[in-house]
């Protein structure tokens, strides 16, 4: 269970919105509080985070704390991060007169508006609907971890792990994968919860990269929103379209403009509204099928009837002598991309 957001409840008598703890706590699946309560995964989780008795664990969402008591005999000392004030008091009840007390520090917080203090590993069951924005929280963190060993919807948790050519690979996948390298350790069925939650989960564990991988945020994310914005075509036939050119053109007559060919400059970014070409909200639920615009839109050739323009041109230009105008987005590796970027930047050609 995490300390992520907690959503209002709609109002349904008698609709079974909870189910009661045997110690008088109410568990919400409105809210995604699920419990673990198989000891024997518990067991598994503390074992695969490899935690040394020196260590600082930040775990989110500890509930009544049945991973919380594991974690704190293992480590050096928990910092638990708790939005229900409910639980925050049944684990500070759970805790108190005990020798682990003295090693465990609850805050009472949205785990996604903390400032959180330093950690060696996160340990973490959170509610779903978190899932992206904690995870892009967690990799920006510094300094940075060794890992982090986190329980997401399953589907999620294989968008995280995909490789170029899985039906999951998506935009998600490469953005995490810049920052992360993402193992997936077990699966876990519903029925280890309490209440169990309509979907199966699995475990995964998240390592940042050292060193990072340096690239322009606001560029590197537009130029994915393009490629993946129908990833199963071919990129020639992507930067074909009039809304990319368009956008493309005006962003880099707008750049030479400011005179800056030799490279962007800090806080003068020209931005350009993306979020036009679809799929702008795919890191944030799993409704969205990144590569839905296929039956949505048709793809449009600007210059069908006549010569391509000089723009045009010296977009397509970099394909070709990247090899990449017959290639797909849903094959290229986190390599591929980074080199095609490099080649759009060389040639002027800029996303933010």
């Amino acid at each position: 269970m995490a300390g992520g957001k907690i959503k209002k409840d709609k109002a349904k008598a008698g609709a079974g919105a909870h189910a009661p703890y045997q110690g008088g706590v109410s568990f919400h699946k409105s809210k995604g509080q699920h419990i673990l309560k198989n000891p024997l995964l518990v067991d598994s989780i503390v074992q695969k985070a490899g935690i040394k008795s020196t260590d600082v664990i930040l775990e989110i969402g500890p509930g009544t704390g049945n991973l919380t008591k594991k974690l704190l005999e293992a480590g050096k000392m928990v910092i638990a991060v708790e939005v229900d004030p409910r639980m925050v008091l049944e684990l500070q009840r759970r805790f108190q007169g005990t020798p682990l007390s003295n090693r465990l520090k609850v805050i009472q917080g949205d785990v996604l508006k903390t400032d959180l203090p330093y950690f060696d590993l996160c340990v973490a069951n959170i509610p779903y609907q978190i899932s992206s924005p904690l995870t892009f929280k967690l990799l920006s963190h510094q300094p940075a971890f060794r890992c982090a060993i986190i329980m997401f919807q399953r589907e999620f948790a294989m968008r995280l792990v995909a490789q170029p050519g899985d039906k999951l690979y998506c935009r998600l996948t490469v953005n995490t994968q810049l920052q992360a390298r993402v193992f997936h350790l077990l699966k876990v069925g519903k029925n280890n919860f309490r209440p169990p939650p309509k979907v199966d989960s699995s475990v995964v564990r998240i390592e940042p990269r050292k060193p990072r991988i340096e690239v322009k945020q606001k560029e590197w994310d537009g130029f994915l929103r393009i490629c993946f914005n129908r990833k199963n075509k071919t990129l020639g036939s992507i930067f074909r379209q009039k809304t990319v050119l368009a956008l493309l053109e005006k962003n880099y007559k707008t750049l030479q403009a400011l005179n800056l060919s030799q490279g962007l400059v800090e806080n003068k970014d020209a931005e350009i509204d993306f979020s036009r070409l679809g799929d702008s909200n795919e890191d944030e639920t799993m409704e969205v099928d990144d590569d839905g615009a296929d039956e949505e839109i048709e793809m449009e050739d600007g210059d069908a009837e006549g010569e391509p323009s000089e723009f045009k041109q010296k977009v397509l230009t970099v394909l070709k002598e990247g090899d990449f105008e017959d290639k797909r987005s849903s094959k290229l590796t986190l390599q591929e991309f980074l080199y095609l970027l490099s080649l759009f930047n060389k040639s002027g050609i800029h996303f933010s």
